[in-house]
């Protein structure tokens, strides 16, 4: 029987499971390695930070769901990868052997990267549940005694939408709350323009968002280095766009979240602490082919926030690519496809579109867009704004979570925008 690991429970990982279970039923076991025994609803935690969710509103135990489904589970989480043995070390001694390994683990959170950044400095976080559900905390907290907010992304960053999500989402909860003509807020980001989003924008983002945030009076910085975050206040260089310093800005804040840079996880460096050759890029993201496999080790597939994608351009401040939950869907299906056809004795043909289709909320309205492909020049390359958003991200994630507590693989983010709204499927080769 052919052994699969995948390692990451995440939106990635738990819908990929899902689908080799599908795909290969008893010609295949299959386990999927967390560090922790329940998923995680990423896309709804800048609700979770003005406690418009509770944690546990978004969190689904996995033991039981996956015992259902006949795939192994553990919580312990991955030590090493040792590619060349064809094994995971896990954190509780034990290991796992595997045929193929998928690698859906997400990212590290860089907060060690700057000064003062992260939930154990002087800045909230909405990347983790957990960290939002802190950040809610410190919110309600915050409203009894406002001040100036700054919210943003540092250099380095791949995800951008979140930030623009809270920020607009903080400004909804602040009116609903009569307070928002006490909250200076500024928005201090890495994109060398509003609505660059790591893509070189999508549609007008730029000037939708732009629009927005003067419409929500939000001032903004843009091609900021920081440079360190106090507790009363925020440091950073804006640059020209030939690199050089434009302007230095110490910004007084209250209440401060800014997303950080990503790097790969631990479990993929060597027992020196080295990356592992042939499977990492040097910040650790894995390399894979249009596949999702990757070229030194082709039994290793990869998938989501975790893979190596270059930027789309040269920015004064560096900024990454992101990964949409579209495009991750798009590869979960090309890499269980795959591996099927590997099982099969088959060579893998299928191939993620690596489209973008994005939903970010505002609380009381949000913008959606479609890049297909993510990079231009675009096929499809559409942005719209509007309340349907904010009701259409709610749908969603009723959507997906139920999905997920029945165990069912359908590709949820193509399925989901296919019966809200009528849209045509954008898949590539695996369709």
């Amino acid at each position: 029987m052919t052994k699969i690991v995948v390692l990451g429970a995440g939106i990635g990982g738990v819908p990929l499971a899902f689908e080799l279970k599908d795909l290969l039923g008893k010609k295949a076991d299959i386990t999927v390695v967390s560090q922790t025994d329940y998923f995680q609803f990423v896309p709804s935690n800048p609700w979770v930070a003005v406690k418009w969710r509770k944690p546990g509103d978004i969190k689904v135990s996995l033991p039981e769901i996956f015992r259902k489904r006949k795939i192994g589970f553990t919580s312990a989480g991955a030590k090493r990868v040792r590619p060349s043995e064809n094994r995971v070390d896990l954190n509780d001694g034990t290991s796992l052997s595997y045929d193929y390994l998928v690698v859906a683990t997400g990212p590290h959170l860089a907060f060690d990267e700057i000064e003062g950044l992260g939930p154990n400095g002087h800045t909230k976080s909405v990347c983790h549940v957990d960290h939002a559900g802190a950040a809610g905390e410190e919110w309600e907290k915050f409203c009894q005694n406002p001040g100036p907010i700054v919210i943003g992304a540092v250099q380095g960053a791949s995800c951008f939408g979140p930030a623009y999500e809270y920020a607009l989402t903080v400004v909804s909860d602040l009116r609903k709350r009569k307070i928002r003509d006490r909250v200076p807020i500024t928005f201090v980001t890495s994109e060398p323009y509003i609505g660059h989003l790591g893509l070189g924008g999508v549609g007008d983002t730029k000037g939708m968002l732009e629009s927005i945030m003067r419409d929500r009076d939000i001032k903004w910085v843009t091609n900021a280095k920081i440079d360190r975050v106090n507790a009363d206040s925020i440091e950073a260089t804006e640059l020209n766009e030939d690199g050089s310093v434009k302007k230095t800005h110490k910004i007084p804040t209250s209440f401060t979240m800014m997303l950080p840079a990503f790097r790969g996880v631990d479990c993929l460096k060597d027992d020196n602490g080295a990356w592992i050759e042939g499977l990492t890029n040097p910040r650790g993201f894995v390399t894979v082919d249009r596949k999702q496999r990757n070229a030194r080790y082709p039994n290793i597939f990869a998938v989501g926030v975790c893979v190596a994608l270059p930027p789309f351009e040269a920015t004064p401040v560096p900024v990454g690519m992101p990964k949409t939950g579209y495009m991750i869907e798009s590869m979960c299906t090309a890499a269980a496809h795959n591996i099927r056809d590997l099982v099969a004795g088959k060579e893998p043909t299928h191939e993620g579109t690596w489209n973008a289709v994005c939903l970010a909320d505002f609380g009381d309205s949000g913008i959606a867009f479609v890049a297909q492909p993510q990079i231009p020049p675009r096929n499809v390359n559409w942005s719209g704004k509007g309340y349907w958003v904010h009701l259409a991200k709610a749908a969603y994630e009723i959507y997906f979570l139920r999905k997920v507590r029945q165990g069912q693989a359908e590709p949820f983010y193509e399925r989901f925008i296919m019966k809200l709204f009528g849209i045509v499927r954008l898949r590539g080769k695996h369709a």
